[in-house]
Parts: structure tokens; C-alpha cells; sequence
């Protein structure tokens, strides 16, 4: 099944205040491309708006998917969800007096999931087989790195063809950073999924990319065609690589 997503001139914000100023993308079928961009930029706010949490006020998003066209505009989150598209939001948004279990159990919403539940959960927990051996364990209780984990697998409950994942570094040591991102690659491989990731840490982003755009003050200013073209942008150059 072929899955590409594509924005077209989409301006966003809340209220009064625009967050995004005229933002066109696509993401393809079995990419992952990173949407870097500092704090404030408006990263957050474009993978809202995909997932039908923000209403742009202008422009268009739709799914391109073996060759019929949907449109995403005004589809509610649960819509998204039941086309396959999920998020890992930022902050985990877990259920924290929930089990590991529980929790994993609450992302089968889908019923495509909901009819194949015991074999999801152990593409889960083959996944993340940390996870197996903390199931009965409350999430609240976990390490920051084992609660991103919990995060991801819950979206993969929903057997996702699209995996949106919003800001994964936020609260975690490099060592677990570093780990939780080769098991997003891992999973993009293994399952044939599409990824958008929204990341500041260009340097672990940047091992998984296969491409990636750069959102400064809500607007697209480059879009690299690879990774080197992303390093060798003047932006990133001086806000990531020091130089």
C-alpha cells in the first residue's frame, strides 16, 4: 500500500498568533524525513495540523494512497488513526497509574488492530522486549528512556503505515536517545513504515533520515535532499554543528 503525505501552502497558529507561514512538504512512501528546526518554530504545530489537531486556516493536506487522493483537512485525530496515521507526542502522554500493558492495550484502537490484538502486541514487545519484562509494572514507575519506548509501541498498537513522532529527545540522556532512534529505524525497516520525525538534536536525527526540512520562525527555508545537504546548510551549521 502506498502511503506519500503532502502540505500545500498551510498557514497555522492558535487564535490571533500565526505559528506557520505558508508551509509546503511531502513525505513519500517508506521515507523518514526530519523536521528540524529550534524551540518555537512551529515543528510541533505542523505535525498537529497533519494529525487533524490544528485546523490551518489556509492551504491543503492530503494522502496520496495507491493512487486515490484523501483529503485530511477537518478529519478529526480518531479519522487519522483509522487511516493509518499515528503520533508519539511529544512529552509521552502516557497513562501513568496504568500498567505497561494497559497502556499498549489503550493504543489498539484501531480496528484493524483491535481484530489482530494479540499478534500487535507481540510485534510490541519484539519490538521493545524491555517492555515484556516491565508489562505488569505501572508506566509512571519506568525510566525516562523505557516511557519513550512506551510511547512508540502504543503508536505501533495502532499498526500505523505513517508514524509521526514529535520531539523523542526531550527529557533523555544521549546514551538513551541514541537507543530509542536506532529502534525507530529499526521499526521503519522491519515494518515497511513512513516516518515524520520533528527532532532538535541534528546529529541523531541524522542517522535515520533519509531526508529532511528546516522550519525557522513557522516557515520551510531549506529542504535538504539528503542528509549531507542537510549538514551543509548555513542554518545548520550554526545552530546544530557549532560552526
Amino acid at each position: 500500500m502506498g502511503n506519500r503525505v503532502v502540505m500545500r501552502n498551510v498557514d497555522a497558529g492558535y487564535g490571533a498568533v500565526r505559528v506557520l507561514h505558508d508551509v509546503s512538504m511531502t513525505i513519500n512512501d517508506g521515507e523518514t524525513v526530519v523536521l528540524l528546526g529550534t524551540n518555537g518554530n512551529g515543528k510541533s504545530t505542523l505535525i498537529k495540523c497533519l494529525m487533524g489537531l490544528v485546523r490551518p486556516e489556509r492551504g491543503e493536506i492530503f494522502l496520496e494512497r495507491d493512487g486515490q487522493r484523501i483529503d485530511l483537512l477537518g478529519k478529526a485525530p480518531e479519522d487519522m488513526v483509522n487511516l493509518g496515521i499515528t503520533l508519539v507526542p511529544e512529552g509521552r502522554r502516557l497513562f501513568p497509574k496504568l500498567t505497561v500493558e494497559e497502556n499498549l492495550l489503550l493504543g489498539a484502537y484501531r480496528r484493524e488492530a483491535r481484530q489482530d490484538l494479540g499478534s500487535t502486541l507481540h510485534y510490541c514487545f519484539d519490538t521493545f522486549p524491555i517492555l515484556q519484562q516491565r508489562r505488569r509494572q505501572l508506566a509512571g514507575s519506568l525510566s525516562g528512556g523505557e516511557q519513550q519506548m512506551l510511547a512508540i509501541a502504543r503508536a505501533l498498537m495502532s499498526r500505523p503505515q505513517i508514524l509521526c513522532v514529535d520531539e523523542p529527545s526531550v527529557g533523555l540522556a544521549p546514551i538513551l536517545l541514541s537507543h530509542v532512534i536506532a529502534k525507530i529505524k529499526d521499526m521503519q525497516q522491519r515494518y515497511g513504515l513512513t516516518v515524520l520525525m520533528a527532532e532538535q538534536n541534528f546529529h541523531q536525527a541524522t542517522k535515520i533520515a533519509d531526508r529532511g526540512y528546516i522550519l525557522v520562525e513557522g516557515r520551510i527555508v531549506f529542504a535538504g535532499q539528503d542528509t549531507a545537504a542537510l549538514s551543509e546548510h548555513e542554518l545548520v551549521k550554526k545552530y546544530y554543528l557549532g560552526l
